[in-house]
């Protein structure tokens, strides 16, 4: 690779810096995985080649464990498959593993160490580092997570084929403490929901920070490192491990349990936007007293974690109910940018759409996009997906001039961090020109634009949203299980 190359990072160890200049939106890597595999959670609803979702998809006839969507996908996973299909067959043969699957951690460490056995831990001049070189943490590890370690490692052991090469345990440990804290996930065919994990060696090497120069996007089943915006010769080049829309102390905290180390960048040391993040409301100049700022955040958590259990139960009237109640208390409080009044402004819009309450949503979408714009780096993935969301809310609403507004800065924003080919991009290309030939038919004639669009949704009702997910892939770097 011409653009970017290994160093010594100061305080961090390996990393990548630029060569050259790079501009926003510049692709400096595409990488496929290693290996990748299907969460446990989704075996049988996700192609195990493709990793597509299917409603109907045709089970493996030999381990009865994987899934492909047709003849064609499993014949272009059988190269992986292959030694996998035995060994899922013995081992759901054993005991008390009788009819189970090996979990997804033992077996994405078992697809790597067979591809390992066959070509090497390098597999081009394109990879940067041999799975030898990463970092595993396990002496970091706490006690909890090293007793889980063992456990895996334990079942793996039962799993590896006994006509496969045998490893010592100090090189499977390796891999499982690569996997645990190197560990990336995998989307779907549109990018928006997570549905499996594999890893991608190059990726390992860029390091964190917490407004970084760089986004990582999954697109057509490779990851591409893509620039935030203009990057030096020489300049580090780094992503964020964990939401920015976060407080520091938090951000902190989950760095050091996830990846184990404490962030030095400039926003972590600075407790950049912390203010703005867990603030209080400005009327005329006057700000709200800090003590009912702080009993409302108290109350805030204790309803969004109120919130959560409803939505996980899918009873979506009563997350609804939440809001408003919580909603009622927070904004003569709250600032617009208080992290826990935009969580349930992001909520209350998707479930509200989920609802067909438009109208609200479209409300609640707004606001939290304005507050977004006030935390967020200007290109940055989240932003332009809420972005997004609430243009298409707005669009769905009948508020062609503000969602089209909307959906013209999204695409902006996603031209950059997914690129022109991503899915969501093009899709998002096409409701650009949508919106744009309605607000045209607007301006001429806004009572015929009504008219036809009132006819239109009479004779084709509108679709109702998908079911709220419980976590999105806001977050493509793996979390450890918990």
């Amino acid at each position: 690779m011409d653009n970017i190359e290994v160093f010594d990072s100061p305080g961090k160890g390996r990393g990548l810096r630029a060569t050259k200049e790079l501009l926003s939106g510049d692709v400096l890597f595409s990488e496929p995985p290693f290996a990748a595999v299907v969460f446990d959670s989704l075996a049988d609803k996700i192609c195990h080649s493709c990793f597509r979702r299917q409603d109907k998809l045709q089970r493996c006839g030999q381990c009865k464990f994987a899934q492909y969507c047709d003849k064609t996908c499993q014949s272009a996973g059988w190269k992986e498959h292959k030694l996998e299909c035995g060994a899922i067959k013995a081992f759901g043969a054993i005991g008390d593993n009788f009819g189970k699957a090996p979990n997804e951690n033992i077996r994405l460490a078992a697809r790597i160490m067979w591809r390992l056995d066959k070509e090497g831990g390098v597999m081009s001049d394109m990879q940067m580092t041999s799975l030898d070189d990463l970092e595993n943490h396990i002496s970091d590890m706490p006690e909890d997570d090293l007793k889980e370690l063992k456990v895996d490692i334990h079942n793996f052991l039962d799993y590896w084929p006994r006509n496969s090469k045998q490893h010592r345990v100090d090189d499977i440990s390796h891999i499982f403490g690569v996997i645990n804290c190197n560990g990336f996930t995998v989307s779907d065919q549109r990018g928006l929901n997570a549905v499996g994990v594999g890893l991608f060696p190059n990726l390992c090497l860029v390091n964190h920070d917490c407004w970084p120069n760089c986004t990582v996007i999954l697109n057509h089943g490779k990851i591409e490192l893509r620039a935030l915006g203009k990057i030096e010769p020489g300049e580090e080049v780094t992503v964020s491990y964990v939401d920015f829309l976060n407080v520091t102390e938090d951000r902190q905290r989950q760095l050091k349990m996830h990846y184990f180390f404490d962030c030095t960048c400039e926003h972590c040391k600075g407790h950049i936007k912390d203010d703005l993040k867990m603030g209080g409301k400005e009327v005329d100049g006057v700000k709200v007293p800090e003590e009912q700022v702080k009993e409302v955040t108290e109350y805030s958590l204790q309803m969004l974690q109120k919130m959560d259990k409803a939505r996980l139960e899918g009873n979506y009237h009563e997350v609804i109910k939440i809001c408003r109640e919580c909603m009622e208390k927070q904004e003569p409080v709250l600032a617009d940018t208080h992290i826990y009044q935009l969580r349930m402004w992001s909520t209350a819009s998707e479930v509200s759409a989920y609802l067909q309450f438009i109208d609200e949503a479209a409300d609640y979408a707004r606001k939290m996009v304005d507050g977004y714009n006030k935390l967020y780096h200007p290109c940055n993935a989240h932003l332009g997906m809420a972005t997004m969301r609430a243009g298409v809310t707005h669009w769905q609403a009948g508020k062609i001039e503000v969602g089209h507004g909307m959906i013209c800065k999204a695409y902006a924003i996603l031209q950059r961090t997914h690129g022109p080919t991503h899915p969501i991009t093009k899709d998002l290309e096409a409701m650009r020109m949508q919106t744009e030939m309605e607000l045209r038919m607007f301006r001429e004639n806004e009572y015929i634009y009504k008219s036809m669009r009132e006819a239109a949704l009479k004779n084709q009702p509108m679709n109702m949203m998908n079911e709220p997910m419980a976590e999105s892939v806001k977050n493509l770097f793996r979390r450890q299980k918990k």
